[in-house]
C-alpha cells in the first residue's frame, strides 16, 4: 500500500474504528510528535463532520419532499372524495333507487 494511503487508513482507523488502548496511547504520542499527522487528522475529522452534516441535510430534504407529496395527494384525495360524495348524493336522489 502506498505510504499516503497507509497513513490515511491509519487516521481513519483511529477516527472511525475502535483502536485498542495500546493503539490509542501510541496514536496520542504520534500526534504530539508529528504535527503534520495532527493536522491531517483534524482535516479528516472535519471532512467526516461535513459529510455527516450533508447527509443529514439530504435526509431532511428527502423527508420534506415525501411530506410535500403526501400533503399534495391528501389534498387531491380530499377533492376526489368531495366530488364523489356529490355524485353519491345525486345518485341516491334518482328515482328507482
Amino acid at each position: 500500500m502506498r505510504p499516503d494511503l497507509h497513513r490515511l487508513h491509519w487516521i481513519e482507523h483511529h477516527l472511525l474504528g475502535h483502536p485498542t488502548p495500546a493503539e490509542a496511547a501510541d496514536w496520542r504520542t504520534q500526534q504530539l510528535v508529528d504535527a503534520e499527522l495532527a493536522a491531517d487528522t483534524e482535516i479528516q475529522r472535519q471532512l467526516y463532520q461535513g459529510l455527516y452534516q450533508a447527509g443529514r441535510q439530504q435526509l431532511r430534504w428527502e423527508l420534506d419532499q415525501i411530506h410535500a407529496r403526501l400533503q399534495h395527494s391528501a389534498r387531491r384525495r380530499g377533492w376526489l372524495q368531495a366530488a364523489t360524495d356529490v355524485l353519491r348524493r345525486t345518485l341516491r336522489l334518482l328515482p328507482g333507487r
